[in-house]
């Protein structure tokens, strides 16, 4: 099912279809006179006099071709909480099988900007479905028309929400990717066609990577048949040198565990290991799209982490980009050897004002906050306040976790600079993002998502119906909007 939102400049007065009108906390309902007939308006005032009133959508049918929904906004309402309407109003439109649907936005007068716009991209983001490999799909095409003068969202706030859900859209279309698709090759591929929306792209194989010496990212991927890349997506939105803002991503299309290989059961679910770069490119495509004014960069590590004749072994030891030598303790440790190359040469090449990784980094981190936040690690307390504020504004929650030197002793190695493992056990989630830190070679402020718990949900969130999530596109977005533009 496919949802179709057409605004139209005119006011609605009458309609003989599926109606949606707004309404206050206590279902106020007077000044709804002027869009229903009297007997509707009559109809309703009855049966609103037994209807649970802290629901905060209720349905009246009011024939075979007519069903009037009153969503009631509250005053302490959060943007987000109007996004979660929209997405429970969408539960509504599968059950009623109707194709199309009139908004009134006249119908409330609210305090809160564009609440009909987060109204609809709930809507939109709850709509997703991901079915590329169905025989049969579901064609439904549904038609919200929507009305009004008072509560107008401008264009600029269309192309906005358009964007930001492009770029959600496009993170979980690669997340949902099966692993023989999408495997590096073919997302190298597939990055390099956003240059169409004015992204300046890089792409770097393996060649080019031995050369400049990333050999943490290049253990990673050597024992598959696929090459491995560094991708770079560029967008100048200020159209000046100032620094960028920086976002890196682990880009691990399929993770085996490699010679250290994972347990059989659900190890299908490895192929949304990728997951940190998905929403990097998601983040870049939304910016492009909606032209913002800001520089930004966004770098992803691909590789696929398979067993093999020339797979790389425990025991293993590799110079990184950095010049830090790790020994490679365990294969399935694999993320962060990729992030290690990836963020050191983020820093040097474009020196940027900070940098963000994402990545489904580790399990420990699902141990401790399940699928309610993503792990925040970080050196600089600007940056981490900026992100968590972000992350509450949409529902994109992160809980900033520890980082502190007394961790060191835990990945130091005997035989290296470092270990990419912690073997005495515990702080999982911890001793990785510690081990990134090392990574940064110039202070620049630095935080690391952990979002191993949130990428991917098999039973479905407020914003999305199951699968991939694109969890970290509107959080990312939110914090260059308030913070950065």
């Amino acid at each position: 099912m496919s949802i179709q939102i057409n605004y139209k400049s005119s006011s609605l007065k009458t309609v003989s279809g599926n109606l949606i009108l707004f309404v206050d906390e206590n279902f106020t309902i007077g000044a709804l006179k002027k869009y229903i007939s009297k007997t509707e308006f009559s109809y309703i005032s009855e049966l609103l006099k037994t209807s649970d009133l802290k629901k905060n959508l209720l349905l009246f049918e009011i024939n075979s071709q007519k069903t009037i929904f009153l969503v009631s906004i509250k005053k302490d309402s959060k943007t987000s909480d109007i996004e979660s309407l929209g997405a429970k109003f969408h539960t509504y439109i599968n059950y009623e099988k109707k194709n199309e649907y009139f908004v009134n936005s006249d119908s409330l007068n609210s305090k809160i900007e564009n609440f009909v716009g987060y109204f609809l991209h709930g809507l939109k983001l709850k709509s997703y479905e991901f079915n590329l490999y169905k025989s049969k799909k579901n064609k439904r095409l549904v038609t919200v028309n929507v009305f009004g003068n008072k509560n107008k969202i401008s264009t600029k706030n269309q192309l906005r929400f358009k964007a930001l859900e492009e770029g959600t859209f496009f993170a979980r279309d690669l997340v949902s990717e099966p692993g023989n698709i999408l495997h590096p090759d073919e997302y190298a591929k597939r990055l390099n066609f956003l240059k169409k929306y004015g992204l300046r792209i890089n792409i770097y194989d393996e060649k080019k990577l031995k050369k400049l010496g990333l050999n943490a990212l290049l253990g990673v991927g050597q024992g598959s048949i696929r090459g491995s890349y560094l991708v770079t997506i560029e967008w100048n939105g200020l159209k000046n040198s100032s620094k960028p803002l920086a976002f890196v991503g682990k880009g691990v299309c399929f993770d085996t565990g490699g010679i250290s290989l994972k347990p059989a059961k659900f190890m299908e679910d490895m192929t949304y290991d990728m997951a940190g770069s998905a929403v990097v490119a998601g983040l870049m495509k939304n910016l492009a799209l909606r032209k913002a004014k800001v520089n930004a960069v966004g770098v992803v590590g691909l590789v696929e982490n398979m067993p093999g004749g020339n797979a790389q072994r425990p025991g293993d030891i590799v110079k990184s980009y950095s010049g830090k030598t790790i020994e490679i303790l365990n294969t399935d440790a694999e993320g962060r050897l990729v992030l290690a190359d990836a963020l050191t040469f983020t820093e040097k090449k474009f020196k940027p004002k900070f940098m963000i990784d994402l990545a489904t980094l580790t399990g420990a981190i699902i141990v401790s906050l399940g699928s309610e936040y993503a792990g925040l690690f970080s050196n600089n307390d600007k940056l981490s306040n900026q992100l968590l504020n972000a992350g509450e504004k949409v529902e994109e929650k992160l809980w900033r976790m520890p980082l502190h030197k007394n961790f060191d002793k835990l990945i130091d190695s005997k035989n290296a600079d470092m270990q990419n493992i912690n073997y005495v056990g515990g702080a999982g989630s911890t001793t990785a993002a510690q081990f990134l830190q090392r990574f940064i070679l110039n202070k620049t402020p630095w935080a690391h998502l952990d979002i191993a718990g949130m990428a991917f949900s098999k039973y479905g969130g407020a914003l999305n119906s199951g699968g991939a999530t694109g969890y970290g596109v509107r959080l990312l977005n939110k914090l260059i909007e308030d913070d950065y533009e």
